[in-house]
């Protein structure tokens, strides 16, 4: 089922998500949702926090373009994307690594909004599936892009928290928009 997508500055998009102790019927039930919400978007990730829900859940797929990284190893063996894709994840944890990178971000909770994101390029990321089954995620690139702003979402951080002092001055009149729109 598709659910509606919360958009900015609902007060759920700055809750600390809540850990997931116990993957239940509604957790699964959620997490298919979000893939299909996602898609229908035509995202590249979503947090649950995103459908209104306040918990350490976040999906990532970014299998359309096997280019996008350079490497991807979980639990220290080679992976390609299309075998991790959608990966559906439950309290990350993560650990950032190498030179930072600035590329052009958008997300689902601000439509038509997107700026420069200036982020690591490279992540170690701690998850667990549904299954209880613990991933350790070492890449780069968009895969790694997307991971950071998912769980960025599960710690109430916003994507434009990251923009420089100057970005958010020529945004603030859209983001006044959407406060009136949305809020």
């Amino acid at each position: 089922m598709i659910r509606p997508i919360v958009f900015y500055p609902a007060p759920v998009l700055r809750k600390v998500g809540a850990r997931i102790e116990e993957v239940s019927p509604e957790i699964r039930e959620l997490a298919a949702d979000m893939v299909e919400t996602m898609y229908d978007a035509s995202g590249v990730g979503l947090a649950a926090p995103q459908v209104g829900e306040s918990l350490q859940l976040a999906i990532v797929d970014v299998s359309h373009d096997e280019e996008c990284i350079s490497y991807l190893r979980v639990n220290g063996e080679e992976k390609t994307l299309a075998e991790i894709c959608p990966l559906t994840f439950i309290n990350p944890e993560l650990e950032l690594r190498g030179e930072k990178d600035t590329d052009v971000e958008g997300c689902l909770s601000f439509p038509d909004l997107r700026g420069d994101i200036t982020r690591p390029f490279e992540v170690k990321a701690t998850v667990y599936t549904l299954d209880g089954e613990k991933l350790v995620i070492e890449t780069d690139g968009l895969f790694a892009r997307a991971i950071q702003h998912e769980i960025d979402h599960l710690y109430g951080k916003l994507f434009i928290d990251r923009m420089t002092s100057a970005k958010k001055l020529a945004i603030r009149r859209q983001l006044k928009e959407m406060a009136q729109q949305y809020g």
